[in-house]
């Protein structure tokens, strides 16, 4: 456990050592919460990039999933067994 001060802005450092034993680097996203006792709670945040897709790119998205006849015949016996 280090100890660590908080600044005149409510800002805290984390000490590089912890930050690495938790896996965080660079200007990583934080969730911050706290229990009922006190205890304030860093946690990393997921952030996953969306994409928007349109309908061209749906219609796109479909026609690379169609299946030849001959497969959706093939298909179609291997679900009848």
């Amino acid at each position: 456990m280090q100890l660590v001060k908080l600044g005149k802005k409510g800002q805290v450092s984390l000490p590089k050592a912890i930050l690495q034993r938790a896996g965080i680097s660079g200007e990583t996203p934080l969730l911050v919460d706290t229990t009922e006792d006190g205890a304030i709670i860093l946690r990393q945040a997921g952030v996953y990039p969306i994409e928007i897709y349109s309908d061209e790119r749906i219609t796109s998205f479909l026609e690379e999933d169609r299946m030849a006849p001959v497969q959706a015949e093939k298909l179609g016996r291997a679900l009848k067994k």
